[in-house]
């Protein structure tokens, strides 16, 4: 059962002048790929220049490589940088997103 993505809350409202992170592992992210996308995106233009944003994202949906970096770059360009970090004892993973520019 997917969730319409307008009914997903969004996993930040307010602009970070700090590096953070953003939980894309609750269950409806694990029910809809494109529902991580999406709140990624929204995270990654939601983080000021010079900072960066730790993508946690759901281990249903497998290496974020597969799915996610070429979203990302599509999304922002040369404007960012990704650098995965880790798969967390959870099975999830971390993927580090730099905003350069």
């Amino acid at each position: 059962m997917s969730h319409p993505h307008e009914d997903v809350p969004p996993v930040t409202t307010e602009v970070h002048d700090n590096s953070w992170s953003a939980n894309l592992e609750t269950p409806a992210h694990a029910e809809d790929p494109d529902v991580v996308v999406e709140q990624a995106i929204d995270a990654v233009e939601k983080t000021t220049v010079g900072n960066h944003v730790n993508l946690v994202s759901h281990a249903d949906h497998g290496h974020p490589e597969t799915y996610l970096f070429d979203a990302l770059a599509e999304a922002f360009g040369d404007s960012i940088s990704l650098e995965y970090v880790q798969q967390c004892g959870c099975g999830g993973h971390v993927t580090r997103v730099h905003r350069e520019a």
